[in-house]
């Protein structure tokens, strides 16, 4: 790998591991204020962030930090009325808001009319079955973690503006199996097995299902 490459890899490796330290050390966001919007019809069986599809129906919500399985106590500042829902999904992509809820968590607060609001947010408890295993798909470096695969180009899209919302050098390789097209999210290029391993390790503490294999900067990727 030319030298440069090299120093390049570091850096995102680096970058990569510094924003994750504090989902690492078990430290998560403390109670606080924040602007909370809701969605509903139009992601219905989608798959979330974490894998499992969404439902409009069950108390859950997205979040830009929080790792999955996290639940959180939200309470509509403006009635007082609270609802405890799940994190298991990444968001919002609109500036300025800071959490997704549900439609039924949105609706048990009675938020769903005004779309937007003000909520305090409370951490309860996390559900540590959302923590995954790395595993491996390939032990021959330079190294990729990949962190999902859809056939579906618009999911894939949508798993990758999630995870950029924290991380940097995640992209989508298209891959052709057994006739038919997927398209992959995969983040980085790893030289060593020992960095690889840290930030695979933080992603699947996170919630995230990943795989590590080996980089190829050959294959149709952006």
């Amino acid at each position: 790998m030319p030298a440069c490459r090299l120093v390049i890899c570091l850096l995102i490796t680096f970058v990569f591991l510094t924003s994750c330290a504090s989902f690492r050390s078990g430290q998560y966001p403390g109670s606080g204020y924040a602007v909370a919007s809701w969605y509903g019809p139009d992601f219905h069986g989608r798959p979330t962030s974490s894998g499992e599809p969404f439902n409009m129906y069950a108390f859950t919500c997205a979040h830009k930090e929080y790792p999955f399985g996290v639940r959180l106590k939200v309470t509509n500042t403006a009635n007082g009325k609270a609802v405890q829902c799940l994190v298991n999904d990444r968001g919002p992509f609109v500036d300025g808001r800071d959490i997704d809820l549900s439609y039924a968590a949105a609706r048990e607060i009675d938020m769903v009319r005004d779309g937007v609001g003000s909520v305090r947010i409370e951490y309860v408890g996390r559900d540590t079955s959302y923590i995954k295993e790395v595993k491996y798909i390939s032990y021959a470096g330079p190294y990729t973690i990949q962190a999902g695969s859809f056939r579906e180009f618009s999911n894939a899209a949508r798993l990758k503006a999630a995870l950029e919302l924290k991380y940097s050098g995640v992209y989508i390789a298209e891959a052709d199996v057994g006739g038919s097209r997927f398209y992959r999210i995969r983040i980085g290029s790893f030289p060593s097995r020992e960095d690889v391993d840290a930030f695979a390790k933080t992603l699947a503490d996170e919630g995230y299902e990943v795989f590590i294999t080996q980089y190829d900067e050959k294959k149709d990727m952006w």
